[in-house]
């Protein structure tokens, strides 16, 4: 009954939400919707506040997850629908950290390295949690794509943690996150969230760099 629930709450979202998801153009063959267009550019913008690590990128950040959520459903990417709502809660606790945050030590949070204990632990959950969400898209949606969608779902919440803690390893994850999501979004067709993608791979590097010289021990 909840699941029935759940899926004509979000038909009639879709549905309010239509002509944001009118085509503005095509883009090699496929339609480019408004909605796509404006989380595009937020996007672009969030990434290049956390860069410069301007707290402004998180409620950026929540705005872009809530067009890119209503995007991925219509496109049945559950996985990554879903992960939009996850994000929009984890900016705000982000956005929190950056403004109020503050390390073991008492003082103010700063750009600074995870210690190899915190980075085993990171990886090792997100490897176990891809296969079991793979396994819950696959029998709970109609996913054509469960565990590809999985695989960048977990790692993003990884990565959005390590963000919001100001850790330059979340820039590697992106990277990982980004390059796998570039040939997921192709295989559906969106071809301007791929070129964001591949325009956020290429950011995430220069956030890595960038960071690196930020960072203390």
């Amino acid at each position: 009954m909840a699941a029935v629930l759940e899926a004509t709450a979000l038909g009639a979202v879709l549905q309010a939400a239509r002509p944001l998801l009118a085509p503005a153009f095509t883009l090699w063959g496929s339609p480019v919707t408004w909605l796509e267009i404006v989380a595009f550019a937020l996007s672009v913008a969030m990434v290049l506040a956390n860069l410069r690590v301007n707290p402004v990128g998180w409620p950026l950040a929540i705005a872009s997850s809530l067009l890119y959520a209503l995007l991925f459903a219509d496109s049945r990417l559950y996985g990554e629908a879903s992960l939009q709502f996850v994000f929009v809660a984890l900016a705000a606790w982000g956005w929190w950290q950056w403004l109020r945050g503050r390390t073991p030590d008492g003082q103010a949070l700063r750009v600074r390295w995870l210690p190899p204990r915190g980075r085993l632990v990171a990886a090792a959950l997100t490897l176990a949690s891809w296969p079991l969400l793979g396994a819950l898209l696959h029998r709970a949606t109609d996913s054509d794509v469960p565990y590809l969608d999985a695989l960048p779902t977990v790692a993003s919440v990884t990565g959005q943690i390590l963000l919001g803690r100001k850790f330059v390893e979340n820039w590697a994850v992106w990277v990982g996150v980004n390059l796998v999501s570039i040939g997921l979004f192709a295989y559906k067709g969106l071809w301007l969230t791929v070129l964001l993608y591949a325009l956020f791979t290429v950011l995430a590097v220069v956030g890595w760099r960038a960071w690196r010289a930020l960072a203390h021990d």
